[in-house]
């Protein structure tokens, strides 16, 4: 009985350890500073997903929690339901805290990889996300718009790094914020 227990115990830890690695062939960005990452960042673009389908005037939020994490917080407008909906997680870095990689909870014990695999390292003002495989990627922005210029840059290097950029889905950031969340 114990050896099942231990064999199930070590299959659930691989599982949730296996979540936070960054895919084959991708590296995240060095030289981070994760105190220039803090604040209000906007979703521009995202591959979809089961959590966000439906949401617009997507955000994350970032902010120091002791000793050694970051405070997340998500929200967006849900046009299904019409109302907004927010979630708080918590994120650690993986490694070097010099590293763009970290894993989130949102959900207990259970993390995520969010790899930042590129930066504008002069004025932080985008970022590309990948989470544990590629089917997780988000286009961030301190801005709710980004101009077309760089929006099409950074599409063309999601695909050069096996993002399927057809799948896309741009996100509307058209709505008043709600603070109140």
């Amino acid at each position: 009985m114990q050896k099942a227990t231990l064999g199930v115990m070590l299959m659930m830890l691989a599982v949730i350890l296996g979540c936070t690695t960054i895919p084959n062939g991708l590296a995240p960005v060095d030289d981070f500073d994760s105190k220039r990452y803090l604040g209000k960042w906007y979703e521009i673009a995202r591959l979809d997903h089961r959590f966000e389908r439906n949401l617009t005037n997507v955000s994350a939020t970032y902010s120091p929690r002791s000793p050694d994490g970051i405070i997340v917080v998500n929200k967006g407008y849900d046009t299904k339901k019409k109302k907004w909906k927010s979630i708080e997680g918590v994120a650690h870095f993986i490694d070097d805290k010099n590293v763009g990689s970290l894993k989130v909870s949102f959900f207990g014990p259970f993390y995520g990889g969010y790899h930042i695999v590129d930066l504008d390292k002069d004025n932080y003002s985008y970022s590309l996300v990948v989470g544990p495989d590629r089917s997780y990627f988000w286009i961030l922005s301190r801005t709710r718009q980004m101009e077309a210029s760089t929006y099409d840059r950074l599409v063309k290097k999601a695909a050069t790094l096996g993002i399927d950029t057809a799948e896309l889905i741009k996100v509307d950031q058209q709505l008043p914020e709600d603070e109140n969340i």
